[in-house]
């Protein structure tokens, strides 16, 4: 069977940064940090008191009141930056065929904010049971590609993908799959994360996996450097519209890029620290380019999963370095967490959108905050330091890794 070609139509981001793709894309050229101290709810008894959260939104802006009442946050995300997918992608609606387009999501927690409230209310009460219809509804993870559908009417394949913060990479494949054997014509794909919480900041400090660096918020997302002490927790959504080829070529589309491959792997070592020789990411980069038919030396960009966390960064750059061996040396790498926080399951799709611009305008958004060398890190590697970098770029991979092992990668081209 011959597999079909698959390319990126249409994009949506609501990110700390930008709630557009166009203005998320200028910040990040630009070099700016969504990090600053949260408004959500007081932290004063929290030892993390900052974080990457959406400036400027308000989900009745975009979603009627009565409906938006009804989502949790990571709904309303998804919602939002699918729209602007589908506008983007210029699908009408009209005339494609429904049946032949799926959504498909990823979403590492779900309606985390939405089980905390519940709970903490019924604390608060007599004992009796007295929960929100809605309660269930808004807070399972499948609910977002659930109500893209409702809202469309697209009846074809409709799930999210729980892979921790591989979630939205995980699901970026599964669509990728799903028009490459031709179950369907378009697939609208991505992740949306509202982890900005109460339990969520509570929970991963616990974990000591946050930064801490409360004095200066907007520079505690540093990967690669010396001085790292952990991730900035973001929230946000991405959307990418896939499409096969020859259904876009028909009605004229607009294309970005090729999606060409993808990979995924399990480091099979332990719950949150990653293997430190890297063995999982060096087998899911692997193989991702062996799915996509290309040899290390293709490879002009990698947009590293990069979290800013000690041991993490060190293991994925060695195993890019073992990867790619001297032709690592010639890679633009970065990491945009350290402009956008860590986004969980959201992270794949927003990285992956900033691959995809990136090849577009031919330059590699920086990699920010860095000031202190770590001398685990190979020095001539090109993580693209505090200032972007033009590059004309061909080929594109975009790496996201979970909790629990969880390792996916995937690849763009450029179209002649």
């Amino acid at each position: 069977m011959e597999l079909k070609r698959v390319v990126v139509t249409g994009l949506g981001a609501l990110t700390p940064i930008g709630n557009t793709k166009d203005s998320y894309w200028e910040a990040l050229i630009s070099g700016k940090s969504g990090a600053a101290p949260i408004t959500y709810f007081d932290t004063e008894k929290f030892k993390t008191k900052f974080a990457c959260e959406l400036k400027d939104f308000k989900a009745t802006d975009f979603i009627d009141r009565k409906l938006a009442g009804r989502m949790d946050r990571f709904t309303q995300y998804a919602m939002v930056a699918s729209d602007e997918a589908i506008a983007d992608a210029n699908l009408d609606l009209d005339a494609i065929n429904k049946l032949r387009v799926g959504v498909i999501w990823g979403a590492g927690i779900g309606g985390l904010e939405t089980f905390q409230d519940e709970v903490l209310n019924f604390a608060k009460g007599d004992g009796t049971p007295r929960f929100n219809p809605f309660f269930i509804p808004k807070m399972i993870a499948d609910i977002a590609p659930g109500n893209i559908s409702i809202k469309h009417g697209f009846m074809g394949p409709n799930y999210t993908t729980v892979s921790a913060c591989a979630s939205s990479a995980n699901a970026m494949f599964d669509a990728l799959n799903s028009i490459r054997l031709g179950h369907c014509d378009v697939v609208v794909t991505g992740g949306s994360e509202a982890a900005v919480t109460i339990a969520g900041m509570g929970g991963f400090n616990a974990m000591h996996a946050l930064s801490t660096r409360n004095e200066s918020p907007e520079t505690a997302s540093r990967p690669f450097d010396g001085s790292r002490d952990g991730f900035v927790l973001g929230e946000g959504a991405g959307a990418l519209v896939l499409e096969e080829y020859e259904h876009a070529k028909a009605r004229g589309a607009r294309i970005y890029a090729e999606f060409i491959g993808g990979g995924l792997s399990s480091d099979a070592y332990h719950m949150t620290a990653p293997h430190p020789e890297g063995k999982g990411v060096v087998a899911v980069m692997k193989n991702c380019l062996e799915n996509a038919g290309l040899n290390p030396e293709d490879v002009d960009h990698i947009n590293t999963h990069g979290t800013s966390t000690p041991l993490g960064d060190v293991a994925e750059l060695k195993a890019i370095s073992e990867v790619f061996g001297d032709h690592a040396k010639h890679i633009n790498i970065n990491s945009t967490k350290s402009m956008t926080g860590h986004l969980l399951g959201a992270a794949g799709a927003i990285e992956a959108i900033s691959v995809i611009l990136a090849m577009e305008n031919g330059i590699v958004p920086p990699t920010i905050n860095h000031t202190t060398v770590d001398e685990n890190i190979d020095p001539e590697l090109n993580l693209t330091l505090n200032k972007a970098q033009k590059r004309d770029i061909k080929i594109a991979m975009s790496n996201t890794f979970g909790f629990g092992g969880h390792n996916a990668c995937v690849l763009f081209k450029k179209l002649d």
